[in-house]
């Protein structure tokens, strides 16, 4: 018999590729970023079939607004088209949406857009989806570091933990990066420090079910040992004996 696959309960994603994807065919990148809003749906449902709890997407990064300017006010205007097409069906599908960033920098509808979306989906426990939205990982943990500061709290690993954009879930255990590049890209950098990770050389478009069950498979087959040796994590979980 073969052992079980183990599901993450947390999957955290960096969607790379999508303006490379629309320049291998002669479009414009825009028509990559929304190839991308529909791989993001199809990738959020598969996680809801497979038993993802959470599912965590890098949408914007604070260094995206040094794109062009073009490109950067299209993919506003994709988020405000993606909001009122999306929310609707996730709202139908269980699924509960938080978005993790910088928010003064936003225009006031796209604020609103966020909350609107947020409040309508409160009530979801499916799946979380967060949306890292203007997010920066060093922004997150400055932002911690600042509130404590401001409530005269200490800052310590608890504190800045509970402190943190994602406060609210716990840190992924998986954390995937598409379009074949192999770094993280200031992204998590607190929560994803006992993460797995893996990269895959699909453009994020191209990132289907089977390349979800690629990632999840490839963390199953993984030890985690959180600083233990693998004597330790075998004593504490010892494999049962069939017979």
């Amino acid at each position: 018999m073969s052992e079980p696959k183990v599901v993450p309960h947390h999957i955290a994603i960096v969607m790379d590729g999508n303006g490379r994807w629309a320049t291998r065919r002669f479009l414009p990148r825009l028509a990559g970023h929304k190839q991308g809003v529909d791989s993001l749906r199809r990738c959020a449902r598969a996680c809801v079939q497979r038993g993802v709890a959470v599912l965590t997407v890098f949408a914007f990064s604070s260094e995206n607004w040094n794109r062009p300017v073009d490109e950067v006010s299209g993919l506003m205007e994709l988020l405000a088209m993606a909001l009122a097409r999306e929310v609707p069906q996730l709202k139908k599908d269980g699924v509960r949406l938080y978005f993790v960033g910088e928010r003064a920098g936003l225009s006031p509808k796209v604020r609103d857009g966020l909350a609107q979306a947020e409040a309508a989906t409160a009530e979801n426990t499916r799946l979380v989806l967060n949306v890292c939205f203007n997010y920066g990982g060093r922004w997150d943990i400055a932002q911690a570091a600042a509130s404590l500061a401001a409530r005269g709290e200490p800052i310590t690993e608890a504190s800045l933990n509970g402190a943190m954009g994602l406060a609210h879930v716990p840190d992924p255990d998986l954390v995937i990066r598409t379009g074949g590049e192999m770094r993280i890209s200031n992204f998590l950098l607190w929560q994803a420090a006992y993460s797995e990770l893996f990269f895959s050389d699909r453009l994020w478009p191209d990132f289907d079910e089977s390349a979800l069950d690629e990632a999840i498979a490839a963390f199953s087959a993984r030890e985690r040992r959180f600083g233990k040796t693998s004597e330790q994590i075998l004593t504490a979980h010892p494999v049962p004996v069939l017979g």
